[in-house]
């Protein structure tokens, strides 16, 4: 039986969307989903007796999906069956994104359940290789990818950012803890002329079981306000929500969405 750990954003419903069978919904305190009705929410402060409940319902697998802010531990809540697992919480809690999120699947993996990736249980969140759009990137475009792939490759060594945007070669701007939609907005006042891509790719190490990047029809039009000409993902590395409205809107608003390979 399957489990899934909800947050917000547009992913956990498409994700459900696509499996043949509805599984257990749960969610964390403070980051219940958008659409989704949860039948169980848990405070971290009781992740022990969260899992010991999973397991209790015969659930065997579990599936991370949307988004979740660090919350702040109330430690007059933690509760007996957490209490052993504190000390790998307090640690995650103050690490990079995905050095947090390796623990926490840890933590699950040791209970004896199997964390599996959204695009894993729902493959079609994965787009296919090659220019998905009528628009075309040029060579120019290209190389700015190619560019953008090693910048995203040195952002990776730090544990941060999965997007950034170039042009001619030169960085205008990279992915923050404010994420993407923040970073467009910022180059909607940009002093140049226009022009560059936006790149997407998991980090060089993530765990692409949780928290893979995902572009949706909000991205399309954020890079259209930020000047930008195209974007470009990484194969097997991004997730397209409501991909065939994302085509439309790049077709209709003049850019392309190009998937490369997985750079080396």
């Amino acid at each position: 039986m399957l489990a899934l750990i909800a947050g917000t954003g547009a992913l956990p419903d498409e994700v459900v969307g696509h499996l043949e069978t509805k599984p257990i919904i749960c969610a964390m305190e403070g980051f219940t989903p958008d659409k989704l009705t949860a039948d169980i929410v848990f405070p971290l402060e009781h992740l022990g007796s969260f899992i010991a409940d999973l397991k209790g319902r015969g659930v065997t697998e579990i599936c991370m999906a949307g988004a979740v802010k660090r919350p702040q531990i109330n430690p007059s809540r933690i509760d007996a069956a957490t209490l052993p697992l504190v000390p790998v919480i307090q640690q995650a809690l103050m690490s990079g994104d995905d050095s947090a999120l390796r623990a926490v699947i840890g933590i699950l993996e040791e209970s004896g359940l199997t964390v599996r990736a959204a695009h894993e249980i729902a493959p079609a969140l994965l787009p296919q290789l090659g220019c998905l759009t009528n628009t075309q990137p040029s060579d120019g475009d290209l190389a700015d990818a190619d560019r953008a792939a090693g910048i995203l490759r040195a952002m990776g060594t730090a544990d941060i950012g999965q997007a950034c945007a170039v042009s001619k070669g030169q960085a205008l701007a990279i992915e923050s803890i404010f994420g993407t939609d923040w970073m467009l907005q910022s180059l909607t006042q940009r002093p140049d002329a226009g022009g560059g891509v936006l790149f997407k790719a998991p980090k060089p190490d993530q765990d692409r079981r949780a928290d893979l990047p995902t572009i949706g029809p909000g991205t399309v039009s954020g890079a259209v306000a930020a000047g930008l000409t195209g974007i470009v993902i990484e194969k097997g590395g991004v997730i397209v929500l409501d991909q065939a409205r994302v085509i439309e809107e790049c077709d209709r608003l003049g850019l392309f969405l190009y998937v490369r390979e997985r750079a080396n």
